[in-house]
């Protein structure tokens, strides 16, 4: 908390004023900084429900000039003033005796050398969504892959390495519930609760005439018999005798192609039609549903090895509660959602 009698409007006004007098800094950098710190403030209401921005955390400081900012058009190199200004105004709060601990004092620079990446939009990824046909064997499958990239955050090489068996059930809250184990960026199991839409278009892909007809026999890695979840429809490069068990496999090409196939004609723009785009709103929408920081990096696969202790504590009740609450899926109107409404329970 500020020292009695001073508001956060007065704190700053005193700020700016000792970068004037005291730092000699140009008009231009003042008014950035005040600015900034209008932001923070702005934050500081809508976000971390405080007063005082003096109240903040070091978390909610990284939130702040990390993905809040991102999320209102500010890019990586545009945040730079914004941490400067907040490092340097904690810091001189710290000195005035505003403060006793500096919340900014581990907050880093943005790298600008590799841009974030792109996220569509939530009605961008409704739109494509809806675009498979489910009269079709082929729109089934899609619809599937497309149900996992948005409402799981798959990466699509750990969605293409998928089996049948990677696939089980538990019980959630009296609830038989559908959960996936998936194996991604170096070589690491995460098991993920699958949103009840997913789990809905998987079951009718599982069921349907046209998969029960294709040799999808495989072995998984500890060597049992297992079947491959997603395959491909036609491949050229083999030949039909062969064309069975891992070869079937579809392939991360193939799931680039179809999320471009299917956006395209809808007008979405080109860097936003990749998998990684529909992985990136899966977490984004964590974030912003105030998904604290741990979970997120759990259901997303992070590696933090300083947390992982952390993660692998984690509730099943609790994890299977915040994708329902926070998936993108939850959040659309597609065929399987309208579908589920018709369910019972």
């Amino acid at each position: 908390m500020a020292r009695m009698g001073w508001t956060d409007d007065l704190v700053i006004d005193a700020w700016v004023e000792f970068m004037r007098v005291n730092q000699n800094r140009s008009p231009r950098t003042r008014e950035a900084y005040r600015l900034a710190m209008t932001r923070l403030q702005e934050f500081a209401r809508e976000t971390a429900g405080r007063v005082s921005i003096l109240e903040l955390d070091g978390e909610q400081l990284e939130v702040f000039t990390g993905i809040w900012l991102h999320k209102r058009g500010v890019v990586a190199r545009s945040r730079k003033p914004y941490i400067s200004a907040v490092r340097g105004f904690y810091q001189w709060c710290v000195e005035r005796g505003h403060i006793d601990k500096n919340a900014a004092l581990a907050l880093g620079h943005p790298r600008t050398g590799k841009p974030l990446p792109n996220v569509i939009s939530l009605a961008n990824a409704e739109r494509l969504m809806n675009a498979p046909d489910l009269g079709t064997f082929k729109g089934i499958r899609d619809s599937a892959i497309l149900h996992l990239l948005v409402g799981a955050g798959l990466r699509v090489s750990g969605l293409c390495r998928l089996n049948e068996g990677d696939l089980y059930r538990d019980t959630v809250n009296g609830r038989s519930r559908m959960f996936l184990r998936v194996i991604e960026k170096g070589e690491k199991e995460r098991v993920l609760p699958l949103p009840r839409e997913a789990e809905a278009i998987l079951l009718v892909y599982l069921g349907h005439e046209e998969l029960a007809e294709i040799d999808r026999d495989t072995v998984d890695r500890r060597g049992r018999a297992d079947k491959v979840l997603f395959v491909s429809t036609r491949n050229s490069t083999v030949s039909e005798h062969a064309y069975r068990g891992e070869e079937r496999r579809l392939s991360r090409q193939s799931v680039h192609d179809l999320v471009q196939a299917y956006g395209t004609p809808l007008g979405i723009p080109a860097k936003h039609l990749h998998p990684h785009a529909m992985r990136h709103l899966y977490g984004t929408e964590l974030t912003e549903g105030d998904v604290p920081t741990l979970s997120v990096q759990d259901l997303m696969g992070h590696a933090d090895p300083k947390s992982s202790a952390v993660y692998t504590a984690l509730s099943v009740r609790k994890k299977t509660g915040l994708v329902d609450a926070h998936s993108p899926l939850a959040k659309m109107r597609t065929p399987v959602s309208e579908m589920l409404k018709r369910l019972p329970g």
